[in-house]
């Protein structure tokens, strides 16, 4: 991406900051975590690592483009509304910009779509990892079988049966 659309970019910090939070604000609310009154403090993070990922040819990823993880993730929405306000501010600026080649036109639009990806994927896998590393079925106690509400109760019935009387 060429250094003066990068330039003119971060000159629009505040607006795309504060159409990414509104954009935020609308969407649906998927999870307890994807509350917009807690996603907000990430955005200016997210905005440096996007500017300094720009500055950079961005490494082709073809699978950054797909999510591969299902289930619910309060990046999904959050990467969605910073992806929509960043290429709403982009395109606004390239039609500002006369003597802009369409081949750099292109050339910035894919740059940017793909640092948003990249991001969003990596974002998104981490989420992901913490879940499943965290989602093990715990485990009965002196079992090796993951505790169920049928094995609880079967345990809880033994106990009792086996409990003196009037103890």
């Amino acid at each position: 991406m060429q250094g003066k659309i990068i330039k003119a970019l971060q000159e629009r910090r505040a607006q795309i900051r504060a159409r990414w939070e509104a954009l935020l604000r609308i969407e649906k609310v998927t999870t307890p975590l994807a509350n917009p009154d807690t996603l907000v403090f990430g955005l200016d993070h997210s905005l440096d690592e996007i500017f300094a990922a720009l500055r950079q040819p961005p490494p082709h990823n073809p699978d950054a483009a797909l999510t591969k993880t299902e289930g619910p993730s309060p990046w999904r929405a959050y990467f969605r509304a910073g992806e929509q306000a960043l290429l709403e501010s982009l395109v606004l600026l390239q039609a500002e910009m006369e003597s802009l080649d369409p081949a750099a036109r292109d050339t910035s639009f894919g740059n940017l779509k793909t640092v948003i990806n990249n991001l969003t994927q990596r974002e998104i896998g981490a989420w992901a990892g913490i879940c499943q590393k965290n989602a093990k079925p715990r485990r009965a106690r002196g079992t090796k079988k993951p505790a169920t509400a049928q094995s609880a109760a079967d345990h809880a019935r033994h106990s009792q049966a086996h409990t003196p009387s009037g103890a």
